[in-house]
This record gives C-alpha cells, structure tokens and sequence, in this order.
C-alpha cells in the first residue's frame, strides 16, 4: 500500500494523489510524465528457484483501462530467484482534468506477489 512520505528529500505535493485508492487524478488537462518502480517478492512454496523464468508485466493505466495507447507498460522475466525483484516503468501520457491513473501488475508467474515498502509512483504536469 502506498503510504506518506517518511523521509526527507520524500515529497508529496498537490491534490492529484489518493493514497487510499492508489491513484493520480489529473486537476488540470495537460501531457504528465508517470514513473513507478516496484520492489516485488514472489513466494512460490513448491519451488525452490522461486518464481524464476516467470514474466512480469508492470503499467500505468488511464482510467484503469490498459489497452496499448492509453498505457504505459514494460515486461520483464525473472532470470534469478533472487527478492526483491525490481521493476520500473516511466513515460509520458495525456490526461484530461479529472482523468486517473494507476498501476497494475499482470502477474503471470501463478503465485502471490508482494509490492514492497520503498515502492514508489510519481506524476509530474510537464505541460498543457
């Protein structure tokens, strides 16, 4: 879960992040760039290697639709067992005032993921 920010040089600054639902609302229409890096543990109890050679599908969604042009996404494959896996996505879409946006992960590996604590997700207006 997303919480606030702890430490210094952290911010948290405007209206558009809700951090009980996880998403970004745009206060104005404008081109905003979106990151998010997320530090993910995969627990697979029967397998020793873990959740190794699986494929992770991280994005950022509009309105909760993922549909190619309305996204921003990056696949990754788990090469080593090793936790926390880390995976990022960054770029840049347009949202119009009041429009959201939110990550998803595409969990192909079949067994519980976690999102880790120093996980992150950042919007900034870039301009309208």
């Amino acid at each position: 879960s997303l919480s606030q920010p702890e430490r210094e040089g952290m911010f948290h600054r405007g209206p558009g992040l809700n951090l009980t639902s996880g998403q970004y609302t745009a206060p104005i229409a404008g081109y905003y760039a979106f990151t998010t890096t997320l530090h993910i543990v995969c627990r697979e109890p029967r397998k020793r290697q873990g959740c190794r050679g699986s494929r992770l599908r991280v994005l950022i969604c509009v309105q909760s639709r993922c549909q190619h042009n309305s996204n921003l996404e990056t696949v990754s494959r788990r090469e080593s067992s090793g936790d926390p896996f880390t995976i990022a996505v960054t770029g840049t879409l347009y949202l119009q005032a009041g429009q959201y946006a939110s990550v998803f992960v595409d969990n192909t590996a079949g067994s519980p993921l976690t999102v880790q604590s120093g996980s992150d997700f950042s919007a900034v207006l870039l301009g309208v």
